[in-house]
């Protein structure tokens, strides 16, 4: 199999992962014509734990701790996947996979801008989003320092999972949540990026393949948790007695860090 091959194969995997949760449905109108609404509307009600929404994201995080932690059999495939796409096209390195991990959470909230309305308002959505960067950066790390996987240039011990890959799939999980009752064109768009993401991770010779399939799956589940554990917490942080208070959280990004700002009316 070619270089090129590989390389269509991993993007279609790992894209074919968001295509299966987006739901069919017609581009509508407020799309094509957007209209600017400042006001925030009122978040949904709690929906019942859906288990099976886990089971594809869990079975992507063990088959890369299964291949990683093999002598052989899959972990052959990391190999063959090295060879394929970097020893022999010897790719020019990029660092594009930088920019690319952030794109499909920051569309989850530029889309409010445009006048296209996702299931929550701003201050729930930027809550959902804190909570799934903290699982998944706590998880990345903390199985990075147990596991010390070499990467595949030499450079560390530090490969298992992708943390880039696994901050663009926990976006653009946000980004299909958030969005997949309007067009499922979102979901797909944020997944697409997130799979390109992961292969320039392995285009670049920064990770395994089973470092990338594990890292979306640890960025999905994240998301997934943030969303079902959420509802628990929101009214408790947020109760108030007065009617007309209001709560703004922004992301905010300055010298190359990125963050939140708060902002309460009572």
């Amino acid at each position: 199999m070619s270089g090129k091959s590989i390389s269509v194969l991993i993007l279609f995997v790992l894209t074919g992962t968001g295509a299966a949760r987006c739901q069919s449905g017609q581009l509508p109108d407020s799309i094509l014509r957007p209209t600017i609404k400042w006001k925030m509307q009122q978040t949904p009600a709690e929906k019942p734990f859906s288990r099976r929404a886990f089971l594809v994201p869990a079975t992507m995080v063990v088959f890369g701790a299964v291949a990683a932690a093999s002598d052989g059999g899959l972990r052959n495939i990391d190999f063959h996947m090295k060879e394929e796409i970097y020893t022999e096209e010897l790719p020019r390195r990029t660092k594009i996979d930088n920019v690319l991990q952030f794109t499909p959470a920051a569309g989850a909230f530029l889309l409010d801008v445009a006048g296209v309305k996702g299931k929550n308002n701003l201050r729930d959505r930027a809550m959902i989003f804190g909570m799934s960067m903290a699982i998944m950066n706590a998880t990345v790390f903390t199985t990075k320092r147990l596991t010390q996987q070499h990467r595949p240039d030499g450079s560390n011990f530090s490969s298992f999972p992708s943390g880039h890959t696994a901050n663009a799939f926990a976006g653009a999980e946000l980004l299909r949540r958030e969005f997949s009752e309007v067009s499922p064109l979102y979901g797909i768009a944020g997944y697409a990026v997130a799979a390109t993401t992961g292969y320039m991770r392995i285009r670049n010779n920064k990770h395994w393949f089973s470092d990338v399939v594990a890292g979306a799956g640890v960025g999905i589940l994240s998301t997934d948790l943030a969303y079902y554990l959420y509802p628990k917490i929101r009214n408790k942080i947020f109760k108030s007695d007065n009617p007309t208070a209001t709560t703004f959280i922004m992301p905010t990004y300055s010298s190359g860090s990125f963050g939140f700002s708060f902002s309460k009316t009572f």
